[in-house]
Parts: structure tokens; C-alpha cells; sequence
């Protein structure tokens, strides 16, 4: 069963809720937590590089990540293709990159090039009969029929929810699996979401961060994905900079101060992380095949 038609399935019972992920590691967190898919996060994906989602990711970059994830993941990767990185004929392009790298689905979005980050101010979108021709290449570019093809739109932020209704209705006749509109920021923009696309294949960006349960409640969205992880990083970042964890005085304590409190008999957190990347598998591969 090709990815994508792993995600059509999961789809049929629920919603499948897929966490932000950035690299392979967080893909082999996420399923040995039990997760159904993960989420190849554009704006993730630009950080790791030190850069604002702001439209200086290439496609080759993007997919060497999409690659470095699905090499390690056994469930679907939903992945961020930004607008396609340029007209229907690159969108084309990137469509079988995409494709060729293991996506189980991924969205292209109608925002002008370069583009921003969906929370960002000052968004413009295209004109919509270039966004509907950039689906139909989409679409038409795939060639496993079981791969996603979601059209999310920004239209919320620059022309209100009758712009929404009225591209994403365009979107799927065109041919789209699903919809996202990108910019939900509060339980006001949830309902409209669910009222507004009733009947409509939708993805959410649970940016308000709701329980699966109270996500429920609100409509019939086939994908969730949890920001969680991105705002974990966050929380990181801002805790390094309060206690002053990045400056040179700390990293030569820090070493010390972990050895002095090691327990004996339990494992150490690096060795929790290198288990979970799967080194116990290239330690056996050395025992048979090294030399002594």
C-alpha cells in the first residue's frame, strides 16, 4: 500500500492527527508514540536553517528534508509545498519530487511569491483562475492516484470567508482532495471553518491548540496537524535565553553537571536518543561485518 493510500484509509476512520515534525528523529518519536502520520512543517523545515518562513526555502531543500523524514518513517508524511515554488509548470515538478520522496500528501498553497508563513501579517494571494490552474497541474502531475493533493488557501487573511468559500469550492472542482485555509487563530474561526466548508473534505491547523475531542465537536476535518512540537522548540529557545543556556560558561558546566548526576543503572538521555534513531541495529551490523 503505496503512502498516500495508507493516509486515504486512516482518513475513513477519523481524524488522523499529525504533529509537526522537522527531522527524522521527531518522525520516530511520533510513531513510537503511537501517532498516525506527521507533518513535514514548512515553517519547521526553514527554522532548522536558521531562516524566517518567508520563502527562501527551495524545493530541493524542502524535499532533502521530506527524504530525511519519510527514510525513517513507517506512517504518512503530510507535507508543506508552499505554493509550488513558482508556476503550474513547477508546481508539476515539485509535485513528483514530492511524490518520488515518499509523501503520503501534501498542499499547495495560493499565496503570491515569495510567500509567508500563514500567521504572518501583509499575505497576498494570486489570482484565483492561477491558483485553480496551479491544482489542476497538481493533480494531473501525480502518478499514484493515492497521493493527497490538499489546496490550502490564505484568502481568509486578505479577502474574509466568502473569498474562502469561494476559492476552495474552485479548488476541489478542479480536482483537490481536500481543503485547509490557513490562519485560524480562535474558537470563532474554528466554527466558521466547520459551518462555512460543511461537506467539504478540510484539513485544521490546530493552531488554538483544542483536544481531539473538542476538535470533534466543532466538524467533520479529516486532518488535524498539532503544532505542539514547534511550540516545544519554542519554549526551548525562550528558556535558553532566560537562564543564559547558550553562552560558553555553561556548555563547559554543563558536561560536569550531567556526569555528577547520573544515576547509576538508568539511561542516559543520550543513549535514549541514539536507541531511538535505531543505532543498536548498526552495532549488530558491526559485529558481523567489522573487522577485529
Amino acid at each position: 500500500m503505496t503512502p498516500g493510500a495508507k493516509l486515504r484509509e486512516l482518513m475513513k476512520n477519523g481524524i488522523v492527527a499529525a504533529p509537526f515534525v522537522i527531522d527524522g528523529l521527531q518522525a520516530i518519536l511520533a510513531q513510537q508514540a503511537g501517532r498516525q502520520a506527521v507533518y513535514m512543517t514548512g515553517f519547521g523545515a526553514a527554522s532548522t536553517l536558521g531562516l524566517p518562513d518567508v520563502g527562501l526555502m527551495t524545493v530541493d531543500q524542502m524535499v532533502n528534508k521530506l527524504r530525511a523524514i519519510t527514510s525513517t518513517s513507517i506512517i504518512p508524511v503530510i507535507a508543506d509545498a508552499d505554493t509550488g515554488y513558482g508556476n503550474y509548470i513547477n508546481v508539476i515538478q515539485t509535485v513528483r519530487e514530492y511524490e518520488n520522496a515518499g509523501a503520503a500528501a501534501l498542499h499547495i498553497e495560493d499565496q503570491v511569491w515569495p510567500k509567508r508563513c500563514g500567521y504572518m501579517l501583509n499575505k497576498q494571494v494570486i489570482d484565483k483562475q492561477e491558483a485553480v490552474m496551479k491544482i489542476k497541474a497538481a493533480v494531473d502531475a501525480r502518478k499514484d492516484e493515492g497521493l493527497v493533493i490538499i489546496a490550502r488557501t490564505d484568502a481568509l487573511a486578505v479577502g474574509g470567508w466568502h473569498e474562502v468559500e469561494d476559492r476552495i469550492g474552485a479548488y476541489m472542482e478542479a480536482g483537490a482532495d481536500m481543503g485547509f485555509v490557513d490562519g485560524i487563530k480562535d474558537l470563532e474561526d474554528m466554527r466558521e471553518y466547520a459551518k462555512r466548508l460543511s461537506g467539504v473534505p478540510t484539513l485544521l491547523n490546530n493552531v488554538p491548540m483544542m483536544p481531539m475531542k473538542e476538535v470533534k465537536k466543532f466538524g467533520d476535518f479529516k486532518i488535524m496537524l498539532n503544532p505542539f512540537p514547534m511550540a516545544s522548540a519554542w519554549l526551548a529557545y525562550r528558556a535558553a535565553l532566560k537562564h543564559d543556556l547558550i553562552s560558553s560558561r555553561y556548555l563547559s558546566w554543563l558536561p560536569a553537571r550531567l556526569q555528577s548526576k547520573k544515576k547509576p543503572g538508568k539511561e542516559s538521555g543520550f543513549n535514549q536518543i541514539i536507541n531511538a534513531l535505531g543505532a543498536q541495529e548498526y552495532f549488530e551490523m558491526d559485529k558481523k561485518y567489522g573487522s577485529k
